[in-house]
């Protein structure tokens, strides 16, 4: 999916959480103790680096350094954002030891403004164009590790100890395209039992098998889905996730790339009457190895 058109994006005016951003004023001096005798000593030294004209340009000097923050676009937001901190340091600092501090501590304080203002950015792309390369991607491969003398499990046989299901390593399948997969949870194993009885053939995707990003701040992503599973009707793409994670950010822009993904998948299918695609996002306590993909289908599938 390639952005047609110009891709606008910035960040959105928003007040700062300065709370946690609380540093003591800096010493002049630099104490040094001697390791190989003991000794003590105070070094004097000097502020260094640059001298900026205004306290808020350290911080708006720190914040550009980010490939995503423009200055030419978005200086009026940079310097709101560098005058709350500013005037954050002013409530317990004189103006010489807030320009100490600025000086001393500027990466980590743009890097803290820099990580709240991901919560604020927008992008606005007119339009996206699909493009189909190819209809298929071979099966990455893959290589998993575990301790020394620890059996392959079944993975029919829940383990003893669940606290850990990413320790495991569990074979026995009848119906998945490698021989070997890993869980990383209880609920994760009781949808492969599922799997492995009712689909034709399913596993679960390596890194890079399938080209979905998802937004998550500036940053695309990639999302790796739990399960690909073909039925005799329908391609589905299957994530066990807890419920408590469902309403998660994270987790809904997930879906939603998803979602959109499948609809081009089917979409294209359709042109050559292959098999649809479905993406279904399951509560993970809901999971029984009594069930059938097509009941979870139905309840948490979106086409």
């Amino acid at each position: 999916m390639v952005p047609k058109g110009d891709v606008r994006c910035g960040f959105r005016p928003f007040k700062l959480n300065l709370e946690a951003l609380r540093y003591p004023a800096v010493s002049d001096e630099i104490w040094v103790r001697h390791l190989r005798t003991n000794k003590l000593d105070v070094v004097a030294f000097g502020p260094g680096g640059i001298e900026e004209l205004r306290l808020e340009d350290y911080i708006v000097s720190g914040l550009v350094n980010y490939d995503d923050t423009s200055y030419d676009h978005q200086a009026d937001l940079l310097y709101d954002l560098a005058e709350q901190t500013v005037l954050h340091f002013r409530t317990y600092l004189s103006e010489d030891d807030t320009r100490k501090i600025l000086r001393c501590y500027q990466q980590e304080i743009a890097k803290f403004i820099h990580a709240q203002m991901q919560e604020h950015y927008w992008e606005d792309v007119v339009d996206y164009e699909v493009k189909i390369n190819k209809g298929f991607t071979e099966l990455k491969q893959r290589a998993y590790t575990r301790a020394e003398g620890e059996p392959i499990l079944n993975f029919r046989q829940s383990p003893s100890d669940k606290t850990n299901m990413a320790r495991y390593l569990f074979g026995g399948f009848s119906r998945c395209l490698y021989n070997e997969e890993k869980f990383q949870s209880d609920a994760e194993r009781k949808l492969a039992v599922i799997l492995d009885r009712d689909a034709s053939k399913w596993f679960k995707p390596a890194k890079g098998q399938f080209p979905i990003f998802y937004r998550d701040g500036a940053d695309h992503l990639e999302y790796q889905p739990d399960f690909v599973a073909e039925t005799a009707d329908v391609i589905h793409m299957l994530e066990a996730k807890a419920r408590n994670e469902l309403d998660d950010p994270i987790v809904r822009a997930k879906k939603e790339a998803a979602v959109q993904w499948c609809r081009h998948a089917s979409r294209h299918a359709g042109s050559y009457a292959g098999k649809r695609w479905r993406y279904v996002l399951i509560p993970h306590d809901v999971i029984a190895e009594n069930m059938t993909i097509e009941v979870l289908a139905q309840h948490f599938g979106v086409e």
